[in-house]
């Protein structure tokens, strides 16, 4: 029997923050959580999406963009995390099987303008601050700050 908590990243195209948050937290604590990311209009990984995450020594493998609707009651999750604020506004508020809904506000990385040295960037400082923010909620959820970020830290 499977006695991970299951964990559901949430954003509206499951191209860059919910990719980044699904394989951060699969990184750091695989062994005790089943993770997994969705969006409402996927739209496919976004190339630097997948490069900022290689940066990291974190690969997306085996990550692909999916709907929403592959989990909409039909997989019972501990946790329901928006990463974006559209999905806040737009997710189902009743959503059978969800324990806990959170929410984590990033800017959208494939919004960004600029050159293409201003997007890159762009993406390394959102990938930087989901890094920290599960790395910030895991320490909650074990109750020992940073233990199993600090033993698993990509780099």
């Amino acid at each position: 029997m499977n006695n991970k908590t299951r964990v559901l990243f949430l954003c509206t195209g499951n191209s860059a923050r919910s990719q980044m948050a699904e394989a951060f937290l699969r990184h750091y604590a695989g062994d005790h959580f089943e993770v997994h990311s969705a969006g409402l209009e996927p739209k496919g990984i976004h190339p630097l999406t997948v490069q900022v995450m290689e940066e990291v020594g974190l690969p997306l493998t085996g990550q692909t963009s999916k709907s929403v609707s592959v989990y909409l009651g039909k997989v019972l999750f501990q946790y329901l995390i928006t990463v974006c604020d559209k999905a806040e506004q737009n997710c189902p508020t009743n959503w059978p099987g969800v324990n806990q809904r959170l929410h984590w506000s990033f800017e959208d990385p494939a919004a960004f303008e600029g050159s293409d040295a201003e997007k890159l960037a762009g993406f390394r400082q959102v990938r930087d601050q989901i890094d920290q923010k599960v790395r910030d909620w895991l320490a909650q959820q074990t109750g020992q700050p940073g233990e199993m970020a600090s033993v698993n830290q990509p780099g």
